[in-house]
């Protein structure tokens, strides 16, 4: 079996919403000839798009081509909208979760679904999940990495995800038994990275060990330590530069340790015992995914593609499949098991 922990999807119809909430900025579709798409921002083309990020029919005949059994849903990132009003958020966020239930409904061998939720306002925020988890039968719920500065928020300033005006999200997810998959997105320094796809590049690595060690640092997973999280793209830089950050945690526990005690190697494999988070398997390099295997563990290493954008695995699993070294069972934890675990999937609701 193969489940594709990260996959993108969105509505083939979508409301102006700039419209509706009477003020600019949010992604209106953009249907210019048969089963293409422009996603606009204000005026400007942030992504042009094809059938298969809508159609399901379509992602199944592809992932039939590719012999991937399941796809998790999730939205595409530039959604999220953490800088709109809440009440606007949450209307968005209530749209893209009905559709992707019904997706799955529809589909329930193929695909299982992640909500997306108003981070801007976290008691909102959990108010949906719940209802997402609960009453849609969503798996949990796509996250960024930060929620940026907002005007419409009584001008609160960006958060990381160790802010404890987080908590009430993060206490509802492990009552729910809700998986947290972290998505970088409105990347750190983009306003110097103009050239040479740099925010894709350089920005997202750079988000996710941000988000990694906000949570780490911040004693997220101290305060709950039920909660099951993963992050996207391998967990971005964040695996590479370990060794910097455990030896910045001895060397000035006055800046980095002032929240929490516990030494942030500790928090990966250990012998036996697996990663206390988890991370995707999309590095695009075998040394690179033997690493995250080291640090991480199999069981806590999933297949993602990000299908279907360009900066995915086109192929899903296959470097996976072609790593002579990995046993069978190795192939089959990281190809399925793994994604199944943080999902809460049993094997009967995957067949």
């Amino acid at each position: 079996m193969k489940i594709d922990l990260h996959t993108h999807i969105l509505p083939r119809d979508w409301p102006d919403l700039d419209a509706k909430y009477g003020y600019p900025g949010f992604v209106r579709l953009d249907h210019y000839k048969p089963c293409c798409a422009r996603m606009m921002i204000r005026d400007r083309v942030f992504r042009e798009i094809t059938d298969n990020v809508w159609d399901p029919k379509r992602r199944i005949e592809e992932c039939d081509r590719e012999k991937v059994s399941m796809q998790v849903l999730s939205t595409v990132p530039v959604m999220f909208s953490y800088w709109a009003k809440p009440a606007d958020a949450l209307d968005l966020s209530r749209r893209l979760n009905d559709h992707i239930a019904e997706v799955v409904r529809n589909h329930p061998t193929r695909f299982a679904g992640l909500a997306t939720i108003p981070l801007q306002d976290p008691e909102l925020s959990a108010r949906e999940l719940e209802r997402s988890v609960r009453e849609l039968g969503l798996r949990g719920v796509q996250i960024g990495t930060h929620v940026d500065a907002n005007e419409h928020c009584h001008g609160a300033a960006c958060r990381n995800l160790d802010d404890s005006s987080l908590n009430a999200l993060w206490s509802t997810a492990e009552q729910l038994g809700a998986a947290i998959f972290v998505h970088p997105w409105d990347m750190i320094g983009k306003e110097r990275m103009p050239k040479y796809w740099l925010p894709w590049l350089v920005g997202m690595p750079a988000e996710s060990s941000l988000a990694i060690c906000s949570m780490m640092f911040g004693g997220v997973f101290e305060r709950f330590p039920k909660l099951r999280v993963g992050f996207a793209h391998g967990g971005g830089a964040f695996p590479f530069t370990i060794g910097r950050i455990e030896h910045a945690f001895y060397a000035r526990p006055d800046l980095v340790a002032i929240d929490n005690q516990t030494n942030p190697r500790s928090y990966l494999a250990n012998g036996d015992t697996p990663a206390r988070f988890y991370v995707d398997s999309l590095v695009h390099d075998s040394v690179a995914l033997k690493m995250l295997l080291k640090l991480f563990g199999a069981p806590r290493v999933a297949l993602g593609s990000d299908y279907p954008f360009p900066l995915g695995e086109a192929n899903a699993g296959r470097l996976i499949e072609s790593m002579k070294e990995l046993s069978a069972e190795d192939k089959a934890q990281l190809l399925s098991e793994t994604a199944r675990e943080f999902l809460g999937l049993s094997f009967a609701s995957t067949l």
